[in-house]
């Protein structure tokens, strides 16, 4: 593990801090009229899900904790837990199913996604950024509404709602962005 001055803690940085494991969601810089410089460091605990907002003077030291990235085969839903499967291995994994929270919808049966390990813990995973949907309900397309910028809402096949363009009608297949939870283009 490598330690770092406070200034150069970033977004997505896992960070060993008050004996535990923190990813840093959001840093802020901020440079006072009187005073040494330091990051705001909004972080995420990676076991409970808990928040805390920690000064870092750029003289502090953190540990930054490298995860190991390992691909991971989507195989079922089991009373709150989903069950993962190692590609090259074949070991079953299970995490929580509230951990992917809102974007939990876009797990699709056979997914591949990357589940990220501090030694041989499960901490987090992450979704393909697009992920391909059907359009169950939306408004008929209307000849001649090419307004820019214009949308109407749409449910997908997995029960989340989306803005699309008004070109785009019920039974097509689309792209949504899972970072962003909005329609990217037509599959």
């Amino acid at each position: 593990m490598a330690k770092i001055n406070g200034n150069e803690i970033r977004p997505g940085n896992v960070l060993e801090h008050s004996g535990g494991l923190w990813a840093a969601v959001k840093v802020d810089h901020v440079k006072p009229g009187k005073g040494g410089a330091f990051a705001q460091v909004e972080m995420r605990n990676l076991r409970n899900g808990s928040k805390l907002n920690e000064r870092f003077r750029s003289a502090d030291k953190v540990e930054r904790v490298r995860l190991e990235q390992k691909d991971q085969q989507f195989l079922y839903e089991d009373a709150g837990m989903l069950v993962f499967m190692d590609i090259e291995t074949y070991e079953q994994i299970q995490l929580p199913a509230d951990l992917l929270g809102e974007r939990r919808p876009f797990l699709q049966d056979g997914m591949t996604i990357v589940v990220e390990f501090y030694e041989s813990e499960a901490l987090n995973a992450t979704l393909p950024q697009k992920v391909v949907c059907k359009i169950v309900e939306t408004e008929p397309v209307v000849k001649g509404q090419t307004a820019a910028k214009s949308f109407k809402p749409a449910v997908l096949d997995n029960g989340v709602r989306v803005m699309v363009p008004p070109f785009v009608g019920q039974d097509e297949d689309i792209v949504v962005n899972t970072e962003t939870l909005e329609y990217s283009e037509r599959a």
